[in-house]
This record gives structure tokens, sequence and C-alpha cells, in this order.
């Protein structure tokens, strides 16, 4: 049987956030703009650049402003932050921020452990940094956490994430990015997450952020993209990883899923090669080896 995927897919680079937030030694600003630039170079078209939160929880995004204001901002590259609050909004707003992201989890028991507030909190708390965004022009992105799985309460129900989703999205959000945040989800599992999504959220609106700690990812990208999804989150190297889940190894990396979608021929932009070298440059950084195999094979060659 012959499957429509879809032409072309834009990767969402989130290793300078997503990636390097849990990294307990604090990468220098310095090596994120180093890093960041050469993410640029690539032919990326969104890079998560930092996230304005509380440094006093994530300190390895406190030095977000200076790295902002220093990387070689390309046209037609957007660099989007992560703002959870109306401070972090503020910050975001002096810093010349053109798209932020917000965030919610589809996990009562997530959304509580993480950020202190139930769901329902959590979406009260966006609507005036939404409202800000839109009087400034600035585009919101919208994350969903633990889709295919909680920490604390197993398995996630999809009609649990069609509800925050249909949330986010009617806030303002222009995408809505589904996230496995503990890699435990699967195939079959993704499809009929995906299937009941679609029912209130066009799938051009929706995004598909995988971590890779059961190593279903690509699977479950496979089947993302059956379902019509063409944009994907991933990170140089893999970096990443989930401080609830012990042994994950991160979020899918750019270099795997770039040899999987140019392998099914489909377009990215994207250099495969530049992506390796940058996720080498971030992973000595931090004092870890690339888990991707394709970024080993390519460095291999350099």
């Amino acid at each position: 049987m012959t499957q429509n995927y879809p032409q072309k897919v834009r990767i969402v680079e989130v290793g300078p956030r997503d990636g390097l937030q849990n990294e307990k030694n604090i990468v220098p600003a310095n090596v994120k703009v180093a890093f960041i630039d050469m993410l640029s170079d690539s032919g990326l078209r969104t890079i998560e650049a930092g996230a304005f939160v509380s440094p006093k929880w994530v300190p390895q995004m406190a030095d977000t402003a200076d790295v902002f204001a220093a990387i070689a901002k390309k046209s037609g590259v957007s660099y989007p932050v992560l703002v959870p609050n109306a401070k972090g909004m503020e910050s975001a707003v002096a810093a010349g921020v053109r798209e932020i992201a917000v965030f919610a989890a589809a996990s009562e028991s997530f959304s509580q452990k993480n950020i202190n507030c139930s769901i329902a909190e959590s979406i009260e708390r966006f609507k005036p940094v939404i409202d800000e965004a839109k009087k400034h022009g600035i585009a919101v992105r919208g994350y969903v956490s633990c889709v295919l799985g909680c920490p604390y309460e197993g398995e996630i129900a999809p009609e649990a994430v069609v509800h925050v989703a249909k949330e986010l999205f009617g806030l303002g959000c222009y995408e809505i990015s589904l996230g496995d945040t503990i890699g435990t989800g699967t195939p079959v599992k993704t499809r009929l997450l995906l299937q009941a999504v679609k029912k209130e959220i066009p799938v051009q609106h929706i995004a598909a952020h995988f971590h890779d700690t059961y190593g279903q990812a690509l699977a479950n990208l496979v089947i993302a993209l059956e379902e019509g999804v063409s944009v994907i989150d991933s990170a140089a190297a893999g970096l990443g990883g989930c401080p609830y889940a012990r042994g994950a190894t991160g979020n899918v990396s750019t270099e795997d899923v770039l040899y999987m979608l140019h392998g099914m021929g489909i377009e990215t932009g994207v250099d495969i090669e530049k992506i390796a070298a940058a996720g080498r440059f971030i992973a000595e950084a931090v004092g870890k080896s690339p888990v991707s195999k394709v970024a080993q094979v390519y460095l291999a060659r350099i």
C-alpha cells in the first residue's frame, strides 16, 4: 500500500532550549550562540533560542536575553523562546522576540509537579501572555506535554490531550506541538492520538515532538507523517531527556530524523552534515557523545 507522505517537512530544532535546559553544567552564553549560529547555517527555519523562565528553577536558561541578542539572526529563520507567564513575556518583548511558545500538560499530576498548578490554571495564565503577544504581533506556538504517557499517571487518554490542545489553539496558538515527554508512546497509540486531535485541529497546525527513551520516536514519526503531520520537533545530537524518566535519552535526534525523511524523498531544506557538526559541537560542550547513530556515521567521515 502506498502512503501519501507530506512532500515537505519543517524541522523545529529544540536543542538550544529543550536539549540544554536539564544539563546541570551551565553552558556559557558564547557557546550557545555559536551553536545556534551553526544551526542557522544548516537550512533550518525554526530554532528555539531559549526560555524566559525563572533562573531559580531553570538556571541553564538564565542568559537567554544575552544569547538572543548575540545570535546572528538569518532572514527567514524564526528564533522562538519559551515563555511561561506575564513576567517572561515582558522579557521577551524587551528582547525583541518575534515568536514565543507556551506549554501545558495533558496530565493533571504532571502539571502540578512541573509548574505547581492545575491544567485549567495554566491555561488561565497563558491568556494575558497570548493577548500581549497579539498586541505586539508576536507569533505563539503551543506545547502539550505528556500526550502519550505520564510518569505519575501512566497512560493518558487521547481525550485529555484533545481538550488541552483545543484550548491552546482556541487562544490563538498557530501551531500545537504534541509532546511525548517521557518517550513511552508506540505507533498504534500515536495514530489513535493524532486521529483524535485532528478531529478538532487541522493537521497543518499540528507538530510532533517525540522523545526516544524507548527507541520508538522514529516509528512514531512515520505514523505522524502518514496522518499528515508535516512539522517535527527534534534536537541535534539527541540532547535533552526528561528528569522524570530514568534512563531517558532525550529528544529524537535531528540527524536521525533528517536521514529518515531524506530517505523517504521528503524535502526539508536542511543540510544533515552541518547538523551533525553542530551536534558534535554542543555534545562536546556538555561532555557527552551524540546518541544518534546517524550522527556517529557522519562524524566519522569528517
